[in-house]
C-alpha cells in the first residue's frame, strides 16, 4: 500500500511539472517453428510479393547511400536537425508523400504519409547526433572533421535512409497490386536526449496506427519482443534562484544558488545507497553561476533518473524532487524545475517480432569483403577492443530477460505503450566499439553501413508486405498489445499535459558549429560517395604523411 501511495504521488507530482530478385543468404538458418499465436499469420503465401519488394529496394541502393551519407555529413544535434529534416521532408515530397511538419510542438518534428485505408504502418528512426562526436568516416584513427564538433557517433544517420528506401519499394508495390494501406514515416527528434516521442505520443501523432516498425543502429540484424532490457527514464532540470553579492567583502548578502545544487546532489548522492540496485541516475551541473567572486544567484543541476518501472520510476522522481526543495529550504533560495524529456520502459510485440524474425532469417546478413573486415578489425584495434570483424551471423530471437535487466533507455518505450510496436536492429556498424563516442561515427559513412542499410530496409519491407497481405497478423498484434501486454502493467505518461519540448536546446551549439561543419555538406551531384568527397580511400588504415 504504500509502494501505491508513493506511485500516485510520484505521477501526480510529475504531471504538475507544468512542464537480384530474392537476393536472400544462402547460410541463413531456417526460421523455427512458428507459435500458436502466430501460425495464421504465418500461414499467409506472400513470396512472390516479398521478391518484389526486395527487389524495389536492392534498386535503390544508391537512394540509400546518398541518404545515409548526406545525414551523416549533416551532423546535427537534438531539436536542432534542420538541414535534416528540410532534406529528408523536400525528398518524401517529391516520392508523393503528403508532409506535415512542425508537428508535437518540435520544428524539425514531421509526418509524411502515402495511401489510404487499413492498415496503417508506420515506420520510423532517430536523426539526431552527438556532441563532439565528429569524425573523418573511413579512417581507422581519431581525425574530426571539425574539431569539438558534434557528428553521428552512434549512427542516427542511417536510419531514415532503411524507412526511405522500404516505404519507397511497397509504394510501387501497393501501386502495382492495388493493396489497400497507408504508410506513415516519422523521425525520432532529439533521441539522445530522450525528448521528444513522449511529445509526440501525448499529442496523438500515432492515433489510429496500427502497427510501428522501428529501428536503430546496430552491428547485427536482429528484433526482440518483450520487455526489452534497459530502464524507462525522467530527465528533469533543476533550477534554483538565490542573491548575489561579494564573495569577499559581503558574503553573508548573498544566497548561493550553487550551494543549493551542491547540496542538492549530496544529498541525492547518500540516498542512492537506499534505491533499488536496478535504478540508474546522473547528472550534470548546467549552470553553476559565473565566477569565483560573486554568489551565483542562478544554478541549475540536470538529472536523467532511471528505472525498470513505471511505479519505481515515478518513485525515485518523487524522491528527488523532495530532496531539490529541501536544498532549497536549507540555503533560502527557491528552486523550479523542467521536465526535458522521459521515456517508458520498452515492450515490444511478439507476433510482429516473430514475423520480423521469419524475414530477417531470409535475408542474412550482407556479405562483407575482405578489406571490410580488415577495416572493422583495425578500429577495434584502435579502441582497445577485442579485434573479432565483422558479425557473420544473425541473432536468433529469444525470449525477453527475466527478469529484464537494467540499463540505458529509449524513447520509443512510450510508442510501444500506445500501438503494437517492434524495433529492427541492422547491422551498419562495427562490433565491441564504444557507442555515444566518435569511434561509432567512423563506419557510418562507408560500404559497411550502406550494405547494412540495405539489409535493414529489405527486412522493413518485408515485413510490411505481412502486415499489408495478412490481417491476421494485425489482429494478433493487437490481441498481444491488449492481452498480453497492457494486462499486465498501464502505460504511465511521464510528462504532464503542460511539458513543453525544450526546442531551443543546442541551439547556440549548433550556430557555433555549422558554419565550419556546413563546408564539409555531402554534394551527391559532384561525387558518388562521400568518402570520394574526403578523398579517402576505403579502407584507410594509417593516417597519411603531413605535406607540410
Amino acid at each position: 500500500m504504500r509502494s501505491e501511495r508513493a506511485r500516485r504521488a510520484g505521477v501526480a507530482g510529475l504531471l504538475a511539472m507544468g512542464s537480384t530478385l530474392m537476393a536472400f543468404n544462402a547460410s541463413a538458418q531456417p526460421a523455427g517453428p512458428a507459435t500458436n499465436a502466430t501460425a495464421a499469420a504465418a500461414a499467409v503465401d506472400n513470396a512472390p510479393l516479398k521478391a518484389r519488394v526486395v527487389q524495389g529496394v536492392q534498386q535503390r541502393q544508391k537512394l540509400a547511400q546518398v541518404i545515409n551519407d548526406t545525414l551523416f555529413s549533416y551532423g546535427e544535434l537534438a531539436f536542432q536537425e534542420v538541414e535534416s529534416s528540410r532534406y529528408l521532408t523536400a525528398l518524401l515530397e517529391e516520392h508523393g508523400f503528403t508532409v506535415q511538419r512542425g508537428v508535437a510542438g518540435m520544428p524539425t518534428a514531421w509526418v509524411a504519409r502515402w495511401g489510404q485505408g487499413k492498415p496503417v504502418i508506420a515506420l520510423g528512426s532517430d536523426i539526431d547526433a552527438l556532441p563532439r562526436a565528429s569524425q573523418k568516416p573511413g579512417v581507422a584513427y581519431r581525425e574530426p572533421l571539425v574539431a569539438d564538433a558534434p557528428g553521428h557517433g552512434e549512427g542516427h544517420n542511417s536510419g531514415q535512409a532503411v524507412n526511405i528506401v522500404a516505404a519507397l519499394a511497397l509504394k510501387d508495390l501497393m501501386e502495382r497490386e492495388k493493396l489497400p494501406g497507408t504508410l506513415v514515416l516519422w523521425p525520432g527528434v532529439a533521441e539522445e536526449l530522450l525528448a521528444g516521442k513522449p511529445f509526440m505520443v501525448r499529442d496523438g501523432v500515432f492515433n489510429g496506427v496500427d502497427v510501428v516498425l522501428y529501428n536503430h543502429v546496430s552491428n547485427n540484424l536482429r528484433t526482440i519482443w518483450g520487455q526489452a532490457d534497459g530502464t524507462g527514464m525522467v530527465s528533469v532540470e533543476y533550477t534554483f534562484k538565490g542573491r548575489s553579492a561579494h564573495s569577499a567583502l559581503l558574503p553573508w548578502r548573498g544566497r548561493s544558488a550553487l550551494d543549493a545544487v551542491e547540496l542538492m546532489n549530496a544529498g541525492w548522492n547518500y540516498r542512492r545507497e537506499h534505491l533499488r540496485p536496478e535504478q540508474r541516475s546522473h547528472y550534470v551541473i548546467s549552470n553553476g553561476g559565473d565566477q569565483p567572486n560573486v554568489v551565483p544567484d542562478t544554478a541549475s543541476v540536470w538529472y536523467f533518473l532511471r528505472e525498470m518501472d513505471f511505479e519505481n520510476i515515478t518513485e525515485n522522481a518523487a524522491i528527488n524532487h523532495r530532496i531539490a526543495e529541501a536544498a532549497a529550504a536549507m540555503t533560502d533560495t527557491t528552486v523550479s524545475r523542467t521536465i526535458v524529456g522521459a521515456a517508458a520502459p520498452r515492450h515490444f510485440n511478439k507476433p510482429v517480432a516473430e514475423a520480423m524474425q521469419r524475414n530477417i532469417e531470409q535475408v542474412g546478413l550482407p556479405a562483407w569483403t575482405a578489406d571490410e573486415q580488415t577495416f572493422a578489425k583495425a578500429v577495434q584495434t584502435l579502441v582497445s577492443s577485442k579485434p573479432d570483424g565483422l558479425n557473420l551471423k544473425h541473432a536468433a530471437l529469444s525470449a525477453p530477460s527475466s527478469p529484464a535487466r537494467s540499463g540505458g533507455s529509449d524513447d520509443i518505450g512510450d510508442v510501444s505503450w500506445v500501438v503494437p510496436t517492434v524495433t529492427l536492429y541492422y547491422p551498419s556498424n562495427i562490433p565491441n566499439v564504444p557507442s555515444h563516442h566518435w569511434a561509432s561515427a567512423i563506419a557510418m559513412a562507408t560500404p559497411i553501413a550502406h550494405k547494412g542499410v540495405v539489409a535493414g530496409a529489405k527486412v522493413t519491407a518485408m515485413t510490411a508486405v505481412d502486415l499489408l497481405t495478412n490481417p491476421g497478423l494485425v489482429q494478433q498484434a493487437d490481441q498481444y498489445f491488449k492481452g498480453v501486454q497492457l494486462k499486465a502493467q498501464q502505460y504511465v505518461p511521464l510528462i504532464g499535459k503542460d511539458d513543453k519540448p525544450q526546442v531551443r536546446m543546442n541551439q547556440q551549439t549548433m550556430e557555433r558549429f555549422r558554419p565550419e561543419m556546413r563546408k564539409h555538406y555531402y554534394d551527391a551531384s559532384k561525387f558518388d560517395t562521400y568518402l570520394e568527397q574526403l578523398g579517402v580511400k576505403f579502407p584507410q588504415l594509417v593516417k597519411p604523411a603531413s605535406k607540410e
